[in-house]
């Protein structure tokens, strides 16, 4: 295992299946901005935007409870197409957090993001790193991926990541070996158990999640693709003990089937990025769409929750 040395950065890195440009207008027109701009549940108001060396951006971040948070951007290079440096977190009142450096790459008429924010030391790196986790600041650059892709093929996904503090061959490995698999799989608080497992391309498993409070649900994978240790991906549905399809008791209008596709990135020597998407698999009604598009914050909610397992799963020892 990798530990994380002590920064005055913290680097993003997302590719995107978008152009170039598309990415860029993304960032830089106001109202597509506020289409995803921000954590999951956040909205934005902007009230002035100047897109030049020395201009400013100044919007209004709206909290899900309520909470206004002012911000003013100050620009110190703008090159079109593919680079942005700025200032962020600060306001006419409050000094900026720290500095912004986005470049947009084309690989293939995809769009590699490489994002550095630097703080004024390793300490206040280390702070922000907290503020981002609470605030969940990384959804910001899901919600991206998921404006992006309704905006070039109309279709509505949920995407989520992290980055964990393991080499990529034992990440894979914890999602494609069932004992280990069980050890994380849900919120905090269920334990999972399979009843039957074949983990296979066109192979299927079925197990059991039991939550902290009692009751037990049901449900089936079918594997579609597994290509170790880089792509896992697998369609997913509630079902009885004997693993008939059912609609779950907490969700009437949930779709029948999910497509999870899970990618496997080695983002430097001991650290993997996962990257999740989901998507309703086959056909569906508007009510299910919407039931799904509509859930997009518990999705953030039970998945960083089991990513929160999986990271202490990965510890020595565990």
């Amino acid at each position: 295992m990798a530990s994380r040395k002590m920064s005055d950065e913290i680097n993003i890195v997302r590719v995107y299946d978008a152009p170039v440009q598309a990415v860029w207008d993304a960032w830089t027109d106001p109202a597509q901005a506020a289409q995803w701009w921000g954590p999951r549940g956040f909205t934005l108001t902007t009230h002035s935007k100047d897109l030049r060396v020395g201009g400013h951006w100044t919007y209004t971040m709206h909290g899900p409870d309520g909470t206004d948070y002012p911000n003013k951007t100050i620009y110190h290079e703008v090159i079109e197409g593919r680079r942005l440096v700025y200032d962020h977190g600060g306001n006419d009142d409050r000094p900026p957090l720290f500095r912004v450096t986005v470049d947009f790459l084309d690989i293939g008429g995809k769009t590699r993001m490489e994002m550095t924010m630097r703080c004024p030391s390793p300490e206040e790196t280390e702070a922000t790193r907290q503020v981002i986790k609470k605030f969940g600041g990384n959804s910001t650059w899901d919600r991206l991926a998921e404006y992006l892709e309704d905006e070039t093929s109309g279709k509505d996904i949920f995407v989520i990541n992290r980055s964990f503090d393991a080499d990529i061959d034992t990440v894979f490995e914890m999602w494609v070996n069932p004992e280990h698999f069980s050890k994380w799989m849900g919120p905090a608080g269920t334990s999972t158990s399979f009843i039957s497992v074949d983990v296979r391309e066109q192979g299927s498993s079925h197990y059991a999640m039991t939550s902290a409070d009692g009751p037990t649900m049901y449900g089936q994978c079918h594997y579609q693709r597994i290509s170790p240790p880089h792509l896992l991906a697998y369609t997913q549905n509630f079902s009885d003990k004997d693993g008939n399809l059912i609609k779950p008791s907490f969700a009437p209008t949930w779709p029948d089937a999910m497509l999870t596709t899970v990618v496997f990135t080695e983002e430097g020597p001991g650290q993997t990025r996962v990257t999740l998407t989901w998507e309703v698999y086959g056909a569906a009604t508007e009510i299910e769409r919407r039931t799904f598009r509509d859930a997009k914050p518990g999705m953030t909610v039970g998945w960083t929750g089991s990513f929160d397992r999986l990271e202490e799963a990965l510890l020595p020892g565990h």
